[in-house]
């Protein structure tokens, strides 16, 4: 009587097993996108503003993550490159009439290749003084951005950056343009999900370990550390092209040197090298300051103290933290990035 029941039961538990290929990062994706594509309603237009700015600096960080967190190289720069990319996609949508979309993939074009020239001296230099080139970088940007007014607008901005469409359908509004917000950085994110867990992110970490343990196994490391910052630049070059129809003006003070290491607070606070790092360091970047405004001018002392207090309890950031919550609850010794 129980040889029937036993073969019922294993082709559905057949049936209810998912495919190898899906994790519980990918499902935690797919949950946040859902969620955050209906959270919004009644929200108002500003609290909606803040969840689409953490997403937009969620894409900033998440290149600079893979830039430090997956290969081991610290830049200084992803903010100048979140400016090219801003003032790229302005110019094109208001001075020259191309649509969003086009200006967003050219941004992102023009990003990875500065991201790959600027990889050079990497190949040279390592640790702190790669850090100092990439700081001359940002420099460079800044001065740019803020001296050659004839391009740029100076420290006057550029304003009436417009919104883009989809199919027609106008994106005007805070609540129809967080949810293409929502779309595209999903989407940015199972690119990075799916790269993480290819060859190539296998490579980027090889390279952060032991650059040349990677070498002797035929790694390339040249060219992978090329490819990660090109890659980590692009990400930003796409950030700043959803940050400028986001604010509809922009002006140089965003991006500048101090913004690049609020980003690299962000990676380390979140947990450098969790994929999902960056969505929480951004989330305490961005959304914890408006939750503390409550405290008047003494906010952003309260903000600076609990961002110490978490680095000196946890230096993995809050991934690490929750990734040694669940290893306990669950009785594993390891987890997955």
């Amino acid at each position: 009587m129980t040889a029937p029941a036993t073969h019922s039961a294993a082709p559905a538990a057949r049936r209810l097993s998912l495919p190898a290929f899906i994790d519980g990062t990918l499902l935690t994706l797919v949950a946040a996108a859902i969620i955050l594509w209906f959270v919004p309603s009644g929200m108002g237009r500003y609290g909606t503003y803040v969840l689409s700015l953490w997403l937009v600096m969620s894409v900033a960080v998440m290149g600079l993550n893979l830039t430090l967190g997956y290969a081991g190289l610290k830049s200084l720069a992803q903010a100048a490159f979140m400016g090219i990319g801003a003032y790229a996609t302005a110019l094109l949508t208001s001075k020259l009439g191309l649509n969003w979309y086009a200006s967003f993939a050219i941004s992102g074009l023009l990003t990875f290749s500065v991201g790959l020239v600027l990889g050079f001296p990497a190949l040279r230099v390592k640790a702190h003084y790669l850090a100092f080139v990439t700081l001359a970088f940002s420099t460079l940007i800044w001065l740019v951005l803020r001296n050659e007014q004839w391009l740029t607008g100076g420290v006057f901005g550029l304003s009436n950056i417009p919104r883009p469409s989809f199919f027609g359908l106008k994106l005007d509004g805070a609540l129809a343009f967080h949810r293409f917000v929502v779309v595209v950085t999903f989407l940015l994110a199972v690119v990075l999900w799916w790269m993480i867990r290819s060859p190539w992110g296998r490579a980027f970490t090889a390279l952060r370990e032991n650059p040349i343990r990677a070498a002797s196994l035929g790694i390339d490391t040249r060219m992978y550390t090329l490819l990660a910052f090109a890659i980590g630049s692009a990400y930003a070059g796409f950030a700043g092209a959803l940050y400028a129809p986001l604010v509809e003006f922009i002006d140089p003070s965003p991006f500048s040197l101090s913004q690049s290491f609020f980003l690299l607070l962000m990676v380390v606070a979140g947990g450098a090298g969790y994929l999902l790092g960056p969505f929480i360091g951004a989330l305490l970047g961005v959304v914890l300051p408006e939750w503390l405004r409550f405290a008047g001018s003494l906010y952003l002392i309260i903000f600076a103290g609990i961002v110490m207090l978490l680095l000196i309890a946890c230096p993995q950031g809050m991934s690490g933290l929750l990734e040694r919550g669940w290893n306990r609850l669950t009785g594993k010794t390891g987890g997955s990035r």
